[in-house]
């Protein structure tokens, strides 16, 4: 008998990528589509205005994963769609489409797995600093409040953030996400602010009502040193303290990993008393999400982690549209690295997928190199768990092709596609792949 957890087969997806409808029913403005409308932002000029406009075709949507057969559907809640002044007043229309959005998952037979924060800062709160600014901490519970009260009742599973080091590092360091922020000290702040925030989501999700499931969402990535030499061994630690460690390990009671990554020392101006007890708050589970691998070696004039990048593989075939190493080993040794922390209870991926150049021929879209992939990297999960990992799911990302932030909609993410032009979907053949892998692995169990 297996007495395992039960595996949780899903797709994931997010507000700002597929909603549209910015400015409708009273939302206001996110951080991302004032950063699209900056020129060269966005590859191609291209905004979140349109997406897929899931908040009009949300019941077709959700009618295709059931179709599928898929039993789990991750979404994110707009927030400035819920809160158009950041805080306070609730805007009860944007709520009700959640309301709807809930009702017909319920309907379809699928359970709804919700994100409080997918990157979607109202730009009125980024105008009085954003995630620099301590006061978010006041902004966000406030927002999830509202968001728990509606709609607990129907969901159980919740996740805080989504990759706080991907919206921190590239929105408040490298400024090549929204708001465009760049430097330590705007990096540093947003860092901690959103550390204390995936604590304090978890907390209030898990002190709402008892039988709600918290967890938060990390991007992750195996690094490892282009050669033996000490000075790259020590590049590719800092790189893996980044990108692996900085955001679990204060939620879960072991601080900062300030050893690899002196510069964090600095963070002490932005700390306040009880922060380091309240950086701690032990979730249900972890999402990870890994797309890719990262090769490492030493260079001096980096500031800060004197480590580079370098080029894993040149051969095309091993790589995605958008140039990401397909490397299944990747996630497996991930699995592996986050279930061996003992205070993490279940692993989950919430996120993994692969873009291509995806062609409608005739009304099919035969997407082999997706179902590759897919197959590699569900195999790589399932052969973690049966060693004993503790990975309890795999979310594939996306239900639909949708904006791929910077990248605009060039890449192609989804088990369906979408032509903007006409809105029409068509499931991809690994859409139905997928349905039928879940349908044989749930069969065999």
């Amino acid at each position: 008998m297996d007495n395992r957890p039960e595996f949780h087969w899903g797709v994931a997806t997010s507000a700002q990528q597929t909603e549209g409808f910015p400015d409708f029913q009273g939302r206001t403005p996110s951080i991302w589509d004032v950063f699209a409308e900056k020129k060269r932002k966005i590859t191609g000029g291209h905004r979140p205005n349109q997406a897929t406009e899931f908040f009009r075709y949300y019941r077709e949507d959700v009618a295709l994963a059931a179709r599928l057969g898929i039993p789990n559907l991750r979404f994110s809640i707009s927030w400035p769609r819920v809160k158009p002044n950041g805080y306070g007043k609730t805007n009860e229309n944007g709520l009700d489409f959640y309301d709807r959005l809930t009702d017909a998952c319920l309907e379809f037979g699928i359970t709804p797995w919700v994100t409080l924060y997918h990157w979607d800062l109202p730009q009125i709160l980024q105008d009085k600093g954003g995630w620099v600014n301590r006061d978010v901490l006041g902004w966000f519970e406030d927002y999830s409040g509202s968001v728990l009260k509606r709609l607990s009742d129907r969901v159980v599973h919740w996740m805080s953030l989504n990759e706080p080091l991907a919206f921190t590092g590239a929105g408040y360091f490298l400024g090549i996400h929204a708001p465009g922020k760049t430097g330590l000290s705007n990096f540093l702040p947003a860092m901690h602010h959103a550390i204390l925030a995936q604590a304090d989501g978890i907390r209030q999700i898990k002190s709402y009502k008892s039988n709600l499931i918290a967890g938060t969402t990390f991007s992750c990535a195996p690094v490892v040193p282009v050669s033996t030499n000490p000075k790259d061994q020590g590049a590719a630690l800092r790189a893996d303290a980044l990108f692996n460690r900085l955001f679990v390990e204060p939620l879960i009671g072991y601080g900062y990993p300030i050893k690899e990554l002196s510069f964090l020392r600095k963070v002490g101006k932005w700390m306040m008393a009880g922060d380091e007890s309240r950086m701690i708050e032990l979730p249900s589970f972890i999402g990870l999400q890994n797309y890719t691998r990262e090769t490492v070696k030493h260079v001096w004039w980096v500031p800060y982690l004197q480590a580079k990048k370098t080029e894993n593989s040149s051969n095309p075939r091993n790589k995605t549209m958008i140039g990401w190493d397909i490397y299944p080993e990747g996630l497996y040794q991930m699995i592996h690295k986050f279930s061996a922390y003992p205070e993490i209870k279940s692993v989950i991926v919430t996120e993994n997928g692969a873009a291509f150049p995806d062609q409608v021929d005739a009304g099919r879209v035969n997407d082999k190199m997706r179902i590759s992939y897919l197959d590699q990297y569900i195999s790589a999960t399932l052969k973690a768990r049966a060693e004993g990992a503790k990975v309890n799911g795999y979310f594939a990302w996306s239900l639909t092709d949708n904006f791929e932030w910077s990248e605009g909609y060039f890449p192609r993410f989804g088990l369906t596609h979408i032509n903007y032009a006409t809105q029409r979907r068509t499931i991809k053949d690994s859409g139905f792949w997928y349905g039928d892998y879940i349908r044989k692995q749930t069969q065999s169990t």
